[in-house]
């Protein structure tokens, strides 16, 4: 009994010691300088398209990806394999910050919004405006986690 009590006291300290190193490391990325990025929803003109619609990142890098839409229609940032591969730490829109998971944002006309997030998992990611016929007219992107450097 004695030799699993022992096993068990010694498990525990290790599951609590790479925890904490989890924590340590993650409280390490808060702390970096935060790394901006915008993209804009179409532009004064309406074109249907993301400027730029070609957008790169490092995994375990902060950013803020700051979204406008200067147009006079609404459009969608929708990335939903790339929103699965990140950690969102927040949006802010107006005066609301919306904490959790994130799979699409929807700019109204002249909206802003910033996103907040850590990207984790390597990939090429599709982005698009799934407003009907916007997708068709050439509002689509691509989102690349490339590793860190």
């Amino acid at each position: 009994m004695r030799y699993f009590l022992a096993i068990a006291l010694l498990l525990s300290l290790f599951i609590a010691t790479a925890a904490s190193a989890e924590a340590a490391e993650f409280q390490n990325i808060l702390k970096q300088p935060v790394i901006e990025i915008t993209v804009n929803l179409s532009n004064s003109a309406n074109e249907l398209k993301f400027e730029p619609n070609h957008l790169e990142f490092q995994a375990g890098k902060r950013y803020r990806l700051r979204l406008t839409n200067p147009s006079t229609q609404k459009h969608y940032f929708t990335a939903k394999d790339f929103a699965d591969s990140i950690w969102t730490q927040k949006v802010e829109a107006g005066n609301v910050e919306i904490k959790g998971a994130i799979h699409e944002l929807e700019l109204k006309p002249k909206a802003e919004a910033e996103w907040f997030f850590v990207p984790l998992k390597l990939g090429t990611y599709s982005l698009r405006c799934p407003i009907v016929g916007h997708t068709e007219a050439g509002m689509t992107g691509e989102i690349v986690i490339s590793a860190e450097q």
